[in-house]
C-alpha cells in the first residue's frame, strides 16, 4: 500500500485526453468555496454545537442534582449519554451523507437535536433526562461528521489543513464561552434555562444551514449500495493502516482533552481552592490557548512545516505535559499550588491545537471518495475513547488529582505509539504534507 494512501487514488485524477471533465463535477465545490466566509462560520457553528452542548450544562450539575432528587453520579450519566449519542450516531449518519449527500442527514439531525433538546427542558425525572440527552447526543452527531465531510469535499491537502485550523478559531469560542453562559443563564433561570437557550442555537444554525449550506458531495461521487456496503467501506478504512493510525492518535489524544473537561472543575476549584469565576477565567485562558496553537498551525507552520513533524511535536508536549502534571500531583516536587498546576495544564490544552487539527486532515487526505465515513470513523473514536477516560479522572474521589493526570499519560503515550507504529512518519519524507 502506498503511504499517500487512497487520497493519491488515479480515479480521483482527470484523464488527460479530456482535461475538461472534472469542471462539471467540481462546479458545486466552487460556488461553495466562492461563499467563503459564510461557509466557514455555518462549519465553524456546526462544530461548535457539541462542546456548547456539554460545557454550558457544566455549572448547572449541582441544581440539577438537587432538583431531580437524584445523585451526582446518576446526573453525570447525563454527559456521558450525550457523549455516547455523538460517539454512536457518527457511524450511522457518517456513511448517511456518503450515499446521500450532505444536506439531508444534516437538516434531518439538526430538527431532531432541536426536538430532543426541547424535551430536556421538560424532563420531569433524570432517567427520562439520560434518555432525551442521549437521543440529542445521536442527532447533534449530525453536526459534526457532516461537518468535517463538508471541509472533505471543499479541500485537499494543505488548504484542509489550514481549513481546519481555521475552524478551531471559531469553535474553540464554544469551550470558553459555553460556561459562561450557562453560569449567566442560571443568574436569570434554573437548569431548564440552559436547555431552552440550546434549543434556540440548534433552531437558529438549523435556519441558517437550510437557507445558506448547499450541497457539496455531487451525486455522481456519492456511495451505492445499502448497509452492508457502508460497513465494508469502513472496514476497508480501518484496514488502511496509516488511516487507523491517525485516527487512534486522534482519539487518545482527545481523550487527554476530555479528560482535563471532566475533572479540571474538581481538581481547580475543589483540591487547589480556586472560586468558581477563577476556573472559568482559567478554563476561559486555556481555551484561548488552543485556539492561539491552531491559529499557529494554520497560518505559520502548515505548507511550511510537514503535517506529520508539526503533529509529532503537538504529541509530544502533550506528553511533556502530563508527566509534569503527574509528577506535581504525587507530591514529587512537594506540595505545589494552583499556578504549576494551571500552568500545565495550559500548556497541555494549547498544544491540542498542533494535534486535532493535523490528525483530522491527515487522515481525511486518505479517504477522498468516503469522507463521511471516514469522519464517522475519525469522529465516534474519539468520543468513545473520551467516554471512557471520563469516569475513570474520579475514580479515586475528589480529594486527588493523581487520576486524571495518570488517565492523561496514559492516553498521551497510546497516541504517541498509534502515531509512531502505525503511521510510521519518517517513511513518508517525500510528501509536501
Amino acid at each position: 500500500m502506498s503511504e499517500r494512501g487512497p487520497a493519491t487514488a488515479p480515479s480521483h485524477e482527470p484523464p488527460p485526453e479530456t482535461p475538461s471533465a472534472p469542471q462539471a463535477p467540481s462546479a458545486p465545490l466552487k460556488a461553495a468555496r466562492r461563499t467563503g466566509l459564510l461557509v466557514t462560520f455555518i462549519l465553524g457553528g456546526l462544530s461548535a454545537l457539541p462542546p456548547l452542548s456539554m460545557d454550558m450544562y457544566l455549572p448547572a450539575l449541582p441544581q440539577v442534582t438537587g432538583a431531580l432528587h437524584s445523585p451526582a453520579a446518576t446526573i453525570q450519566l447525563t454527559l456521558t449519554a450525550c457523549l455516547a449519542g455523538m460517539a454512536l450516531g457518527q457511524l450511522v449518519i457518517g456513511p448517511m451523507s456518503d450515499k446521500w449527500g450532505r444536506r439531508r442527514p444534516l437538516l434531518t439531525g439538526m430538527v431532531v437535536y432541536v426536538l430532543a433538546t426541547a424535551i430536556c427542558a421538560l424532563a420531569p425525572s433524570a432517567e427520562l433526562l439520560i434518555g432525551f440527552r442521549l437521543l440529542q447526543g445521536l442527532a447533534g452527531s449530525a453536526a459534526i461528521v457532516i461537518a468535517r465531510a463538508v471541509v472533505r469535499d471543499l479541500y485537499d491537502g494543505v488548504e484542509m489543513a489550514r481549513f481546519f485550523s481555521t475552524l478551531m478559531l471559531i469553535s474553540g469560542v464554544a469551550p470558553i464561552i459555553a460556561p459562561l453562559i450557562g453560569g449567566q443563564i442560571l443568574r436569570f433561570a434554573d437548569w431548564r434555562g440552559v436547555f431552552v437557550v440550546l434549543t434556540g442555537v440548534g433552531a437558529v444554525l438549523t435556519l441558517v444551514v437550510w437557507r445558506s449550506l448547499g450541497e457539496t458531495l455531487p451525486p455522481e461521487q456519492r456511495q451505492t449500495g445499502g448497509v452492508g456496503s457502508a460497513l465494508r467501506t469502513m472496514r476497508g478504512l480501518l484496514a488502511d493502516r496509516v488511516f487507523a493510525g491517525y485516527t487512534l492518535a486522534g482519539g487518545f489524544a482527545f481523550a487527554t482533552l476530555f479528560s482535563y473537561i471532566s475533572a479540571s472543575p474538581f481538581v481547580v476549584q475543589e483540591i487547589y481552592g480556586a472560586s468558581p469565576q477563577a476556573f472559568s477565567l482559567l478554563f476561559g485562558l486555556n481555551s484561548v490557548g488552543l485556539i492561539a496553537a491552531g491559529q499557529i498551525n494554520g497560518k505559520l507552520l502548515v505548507g511550511r512545516v510537514r503535517l506529520d513533524k508539526v503533529l509529532g511535536l503537538g504529541l509530544a508536549v502533550i506528553t511533556a505535559a502530563s508527566v509534569s502534571l503527574l509528577l506535581m500531583s504525587t507530591g514529587v516536587f512537594g506540595e505545589v499550588g494552583l499556578v504549576p498546576i494551571a500552568s500545565a495544564l495550559f500548556v497541555l490544552m494549547s498544544a491540542m491545537g498542533l494535534v486535532l487539527p493535523n490528525t483530522n486532515a491527515l487522515a481525511l487526505m486518505r479517504t477522498p471518495h468516503a469522507a463521511g465515513s471516514a469522519s464517522a470513523l475519525l469522529g465516534t473514536s474519539s468520543f468513545l475513547v473520551g467516554a471512557i477516560a471520563s469516569p475513570l479522572v474520579g475514580i479515586a474521589g475528589e480529594d486527588t488529582a493523581v487520576p486524571m493526570a495518570l488517565v492523561q499519560l496514559v492516553c498521551s503515550l497510546l497516541a504517541v505509539a498509534c502515531f509512531t507504529g502505525m503511521c510510521r512518519p519518517w517513511q513518508n519524507r517525500d510528501s509536501a504534507v
